[in-house]
């Protein structure tokens, strides 16, 4: 099931996830509707607070290239455990914040801890892309925006263009 994705600014955006700590089938079901709603979006990641639940899960496909198959990640309490002193530079965006994009450094590996949804432990070094994806995930179950990463002129603009927008979804 598609679920709505909310737009900043909006509190549950800010807030820090609570660990996920039994892997019920509810949980397992809500990561089958994030990745529905991520792919039909169309997005390359989604975490649990953006559509209002306060939990530790992210959701990923990095997988852009037609003809490519897909590979859809679910992610519960995932953790970076160690990170490159080398960075990239990407241009992100965000489901939440759209059309709003901006260039954003992170490291350019990753070490990732999580578990996956049967319950079992996983570890994974990302990297490009999918490094930055993963990050950009993470960062939402602590309650933290790419536009974080922005000066402040920038990421007051970009939040004064969404309160725009939600009043205009409003009326609509």
């Amino acid at each position: 099931m598609k679920r709505t994705i909310l737009i900043h600014p909006d509190p549950r955006l800010k807030k820090v996830c609570t660990p996920v700590t039994d892997l019920s089938d509810d949980l397992r079901q809500l990561a089958d509707d994030m990745l529905e709603t991520m792919y039909d979006a169309p997005g390359i990641g989604l975490a649990a607070p953006q559509i209002g639940v306060l939990e530790r899960l992210i959701v990923l496909d990095c997988i852009k290239e037609e003809g490519e198959t897909p590979r859809p990640m679910v992610m519960f309490n995932p953790q970076v455990v160690a990170s490159s002193e080398e960075t990239n530079v990407y241009e992100e965006g965000c489901l939440s914040i759209p059309e709003q994009f901006a260039e954003v450094t992170r490291p350019k590996l990753v070490d990732v801890e999580w578990i996956d949804r049967d319950g079992n432990p996983q570890s994974e070094t990302f990297d490009g892309l999918w490094a930055t994806c993963v990050q950009h995930e993470i960062d939402h179950l602590n309650g933290k925006l790419f536009i974080d990463y922005l000066k402040p002129l920038k990421r007051q603009m970009i939040t004064r263009k969404m309160q725009k927008l939600k009043r205009e979804r409003a009326r609509a």
